[in-house]
């Protein structure tokens, strides 16, 4: 039981880790593309690239926090 359990913890932290960083670089990248543009938009231009990436990086880690919960849910539930 105590090794399930650590695989669990593992899991979910693995995966709320690769949301962080995905959330991130898809928020820097759309920040990125904002400024690229010819012709900005005045929330492109108002907005704070950082805030941006650590929104999307928050988001990231709910939504791997909240797959890898389900997933270990679903697994745990099966045996």
């Amino acid at each position: 039981m105590g090794i399930k359990i650590n695989r669990s913890i593992l899991f979910i932290v693995t995966c709320s880790a690769v949301g962080v960083i995905l959330g991130g670089t898809a928020s820097w990248a759309d920040s990125n593309s904002c400024l690229q543009a010819e012709t900005p938009t005045n929330t492109c231009l108002t907005q704070d690239p950082t805030v941006k990436t650590m929104e999307g990086m928050s988001s990231g880690l709910v939504a791997g926090a909240g797959a890898a919960l389900g997933a270990t849910f679903h697994l745990n539930r099966k045996d």
